[in-house]
């Protein structure tokens, strides 16, 4: 999920012609593992960075919910020249039993850090509803992230 989540910012913002690089790909998957702040940043700044975006999966939580049973009236007439095969291809059409159904929300934060002033320049917390797959979750995320940070100022284009 990360490799997508960061993969799909990147393409996001590079096609804004903002220079966008994966920490994953660069540093790999353990990061800053055992360095200290000044260690972590000179890696950075070794790399060109001047920005470093960092996404967070705050919390994950499962939501139960009831559907209420349903009635369908339908104009659709069927023939059927006998009661129980009418009966069974309306019955399914017409009457649908309540159920219970359930959902993943996902809570989401993503600051912004600008390493001059090595200060938070932006951070916003998001909430997705259960998206149906990891790539798509990634994709509208890094889109919803990328068109955010331009809309308030925070990025132009060069």
């Amino acid at each position: 999920m990360r490799a997508q989540m960061e993969a799909h910012l990147c393409e996001d913002l590079q096609r804004r012609n903002i220079i966008a690089r994966s920490s994953l790909l660069i540093f790999g998957p353990t990061l800053f593992e055992g360095l200290t702040e000044n260690q972590a940043l000179d890696q950075l700044r070794k790399k060109n960075a001047d920005a470093v975006l960092i996404m967070v999966l705050l919390d994950k939580e499962k939501e139960r919910y009831y559907v209420p049973d349903r009635t369908y009236y339908t104009p659709f007439t069927v023939y059927h020249r006998h009661f129980w095969g009418y009966y069974h291809l309306m019955y399914g059409r017409i009457y649908e039993p309540g159920y219970y159904a359930e959902n993943t929300n996902y809570f989401w934060e993503c600051n912004l850090y600008d390493l001059e002033t090595n200060r938070i320049a932006y951070s916003v917390q998001t909430r997705s509803f259960d998206p149906s797959s990891a790539y798509l979750a990634a994709h509208e995320y890094g889109r919803l992230i990328s068109n955010d940070l331009f809309e308030n100022g925070l990025l132009s284009i060069p």
